[in-house]
């Protein structure tokens, strides 16, 4: 599993002319929050989704060294097959690394969901949507956490 972290001071996700997902940390108390880009491959599991989701939660990237767990902050979480691109040969990317919708799908619930049992407040996106992401990026601060 991967997931590409951007520190942010807002974010939404828009598909057709709709808001699904939106976090204003600002309006949480919070300084920044998060938006977690999550892909997953095959060999992942729900232990894999929690474990990432634990870290990303405690991870110190956040105003004064501090996470989202100790601030309060939002997070947007917005699935992203692409992140398994392999680009080794030619130039068309290869998707064959990333988990096909119907295991991906359930991985990407089970770390949202465990987000929220750690007491994140969490958006999501549209899994298998054509999402359109607007975000700004807060430092800039991107990060890219591995299973």
């Amino acid at each position: 599993m991967r997931v590409l972290v951007q520190r942010v001071s807002s974010a939404q996700v828009i598909v057709g002319d709709e808001v699904v997902g939106h976090i204003d940390p600002a309006a949480a108390g919070a300084p920044h929050g998060l938006l977690a880009l999550v892909g997953a491959t095959h060999d992942d599991t729900e232990a894999t989704a929690k474990a990432l989701a634990d870290k990303l939660f405690r991870l110190r990237i956040l105003e004064g060294e501090r996470s989202a767990a100790d601030l309060n902050a939002p997070v947007l979480v917005v699935s992203q097959f692409t992140l398994y691109a392999d680009t080794a040969k030619g130039r068309r990317p290869s998707w064959s690394a990333a988990a096909p919708g119907a295991v991906a799908e359930p991985l990407v619930e089970a770390f949202t969901d465990a987000l929220r049992a750690l007491g994140a407040t969490v958006a999501t996106g549209r899994f298998g949507a054509h999402m359109r992401v607007e975000l700004v990026n807060d430092g800039p601060v991107t990060i890219l956490l591995e299973s």
